[in-house]
């Protein structure tokens, strides 16, 4: 378990790269553990060591189904 000040993280899965900067920073969606929490969906930019973490957004499943029935109906116009 990695720790950033006192934020305790540990990425379980790794489920997809969604961008990446020119600056190596990638946009991830992963499966990630915060303070020992249980795992939740995490869309945010890290480093190449995934040491460090800019802002990002935390979804339950419930709440990413809802965000996949969204852009699907969104990108099939």
């Amino acid at each position: 378990m990695e720790k950033k000040d006192d934020i305790q993280f540990a990425i379980e899965k790794h489920i997809a790269v969604l961008g990446q900067s020119k600056g190596g920073w990638s946009t991830e969606l992963n499966l990630v553990s915060w303070n020992g929490r249980p795992a939740k969906l995490d869309i945010r930019s890290w480093d190449p060591s995934h040491e460090r973490m800019g802002k990002g957004m935390t979804l339950t499943a419930e709440e990413g189904i809802a965000l996949k029935d969204a852009l699907n109906a969104y990108l099939a116009q």
